[in-house]
């Protein structure tokens, strides 16, 4: 029988009212558990009566970091509509595909992106739209929820039922939504919890895309589980994170971010006076952590505790704590406490310890699948265990090292990125006879895209021109940043690009920027 789903936002509400379950950084406004509640409520309605929601419709919200992607989150559970958070970083035809996919009955914009949502909605026929600023005021979205009861139809909904779907890039060149159910939502609040040490009394900020499993799930759903407080950001500033860490009345105790938002506080002009020592937990992902950044922050006595996830592991599969952290620097931590794992070979045998293999992750804080994607489910979940795509090995001790990417797939500032999706824009390029796309190390963003071209017969073709064509087609993380020329790329027997072997050709490109 599946296990109900609790209404974390109401059942706090109940018995904390009056504590701030969310603040926005950006408008000032603070919301307590009854009024974010109460809120939820009326916004359920106004989907249900005004825009004919039912559960399992799904509510796409294209906006900037508020405090209103979480009241929407929460609304959806209300009802059991399923919450649609859009990358704003892509592009219109980015985001038609995603659409057209998921389809959802209500999309819900930032006023900035008036213009694309105008497109998208004259394209894919979305029923609905809401307009907001993130900000209060004089909105279409603030007058729905002003105008509604806060007493919708509630839902039953389990641990079984989508809550979210998350859209990752697929190395098809298609984006894939990750389904994410009630039930990874709470365990990953538990796995995520433990080791961080949460408590009612945790105060997180969030500065991560809330459209991101890191900045939806690390640390804010987390924080709505135990009862405590969320600070949003509307968008990331190394100054301003350094300022509310260091201001005793604000009291914040967690931190999270991938390894570009440290570096950035490092090298802020505030750094080294900003007391540290109030954070209980600086948790970071996203990317392997370089071991130099690590020592940087012990140095100052504070742990960044490094683990591994995916958006479709709700993100939670491997954790440190503290003392993880400053013993085991470079280390992913060890398995989560509901979780499994196991770390294969290309035939999917078991590798001996200590040997690299592909991580697969199994248990209840795992995707059921992939959204309209049987093909995708077919490929990369076997008997349960899900295939991460990540080479990975395992010490004597238990803990994980995220070595390698099994794929092609590389991090940049912390957003996966595919080669296949930005080969098949710059394949359509008459110039280019042949392309193939690679991460590079990179400063700034951990790793870069590099383009490596053959130009094709009879014509020429500048590393601006590669570059400033994929400017309307993909979005910024995604563009190379660096074109090198070639006049063939290595290829195996079977025709596949070998891009080991490119990357060993091309070296470290910072060396000669």
């Amino acid at each position: 029988m599946s296990v109900t789903h609790y209404d974390w936002l109401a059942h706090h509400a109940e018995r904390i009212p009056d504590k701030d379950v969310w603040v926005d950084l950006h408008s000032n406004r603070h919301f307590t558990y009854r009024e974010a509640n109460d809120r939820a409520l009326r916004l359920a309605v106004h989907f249900q009566r005004n825009c004919g929601v039912e559960k399992g419709d799904r509510i796409g919200v294209l906006a900037m970091n508020s405090t209103d992607m979480l009241e929407i989150q929460a609304a959806c559970a209300k009802i059991g509509a399923i919450f649609l958070p859009l990358n704003w970083r892509l592009t219109v035809s980015e985001l038609d595909f995603i659409i057209r996919d998921a389809a959802p009955d209500v999309l819900i914009h930032d006023r900035q992106f008036a213009t694309e949502i105008k497109e998208l909605k004259e394209k894919t026929g979305v029923p609905y739209t809401l307009e907001t600023t993130g900000g209060g005021g004089n909105t279409p979205y603030e007058a729905a929820i002003a105008a509604a009861s806060p007493s919708p139809v509630l839902a039953t909904v389990t641990h079984d039922d989508v809550w979210t779907i998350m859209y990752t890039s697929g190395t098809t060149g298609l984006p894939k939504g990750a389904m994410n159910t009630y039930g990874m939502a709470f365990y990953n609040a538990v796995n995520l919890g433990v080791p961080t040490y949460f408590t009612p009394n945790a105060k997180t900020l969030t500065i991560l895309p809330l459209f991101h499993t890191g900045g939806l799930n690390c640390y804010s759903s987390v924080a709505l589980y135990f009862g405590g407080t969320t600070l949003v950001m509307r968008a990331f500033d190394p100054g301003e994170c350094l300022r509310l860490i260091n201001d005793p009345e604000v009291g914040l105790t967690h931190f999270f971010g991938v390894p570009a938002n440290y570096l950035f506080m490092s090298q802020h002009p505030d750094f080294k006076t900003t007391e540290l020592s109030r954070l209980v937990c600086a948790g970071v992902g996203g990317a392997p952590t370089p071991v130099p950044l690590l020592e940087i922050y012990k140095s100052r006595g504070l742990a960044l505790q490094q683990g591994y996830g995916m958006t479709e592991t709700s993100p939670t599969v491997t954790v440190q704590d503290a003392a993880m952290a400053f013993g085991k620097p470079g280390s992913a931590g060890k398995l989560a406490m509901n979780a499994e794992a196991r770390i294969v070979d290309e035939n999917g045998n078991d590798v001996p310890q200590g040997k690299t293999g592909e991580l697969w992750v199994k248990g209840p804080n795992i995707t059921p699948g992939y959204w309209n994607r049987p093909d995708a489910n077919a490929t990369t979940i076997t008997d349960g265990w899900l295939h991460t795509g990540d080479a990975c090995r395992v010490d004597e001790e238990g803990n994980y090292y995220v070595v390698d990417r099994w794929k092609d797939m590389y991090i940049s500032g912390g957003e996966n990125v595919y080669p296949a999706e930005i080969e098949s824009v710059l394949f359509k390029m008459p110039e280019i006879a042949d392309v193939a796309i690679i991460g590079v190390p990179d400063d700034r963003w951990d790793e870069v895209g590099c383009a490596v071209v053959v130009v094709a017969p009879d014509q020429t073709l500048a590393a601006d021109d590669v570059i400033l064509f994929c400017q309307d087609k993909l979005a910024r993380y995604k563009i190379p940043k660096h074109v090198v020329f070639k006049t063939e790329l290595p290829r195996n027997a079977t025709g596949k690009v070998l891009k080991r072997v490119l990357k060993e050709e091309i070296g470290d490109l910072r060396k000669s920027a």
